[in-house]
């Protein structure tokens, strides 16, 4: 058992869109990433996702509306939902989620992350 320091962990990497884990329970993991751009449109048929913002702001783009996110905010976007992350400026993102996401879903590409590092 031992404390994590997301301003810490943070620090250890400066590229974005790449998921790093900083935890696990119960089949979830707890994921720390950087966001800015726009990430892909996917979508997730077993999993839901939280997104919690820790530092920054991002819109979640849906196909039907776009959700703005601000610092100590969070999204759950449920299984089956196609999404898109966008940030104007870095974000720095706590994810909760299935030990068995993939960060690009449905849509395998070159943001793809198959085997994540534990920092």
């Amino acid at each position: 058992m031992n404390k994590i320091n997301l301003a810490e962990k943070l620090s250890l990497f400066q590229d974005h869109w790449n998921p790093r884990i900083v935890g696990e329970l119960n089949g979830q993991h707890v994921k720390l990433v950087k966001f800015k751009g726009e990430f892909v449109w996917h979508k997730h048929d077993h999993e839901d996702e939280l997104f919690y913002v820790v530092q920054g702001s991002f819109n979640m783009e849906f196909q039907d509306k776009t959700v703005a996110l601000s610092e100590g905010e969070f999204l759950i976007v449920p299984r089956g939902v196609e999404h898109r992350p966008v940030a104007e400026k870095e974000v720095s993102v706590m994810l909760f989620e299935p030990c068995t996401t993939l960060n690009t879903g449905d849509t395998k590409g070159e943001l793809t992350k198959e085997s994540l590092e534990t920092i």
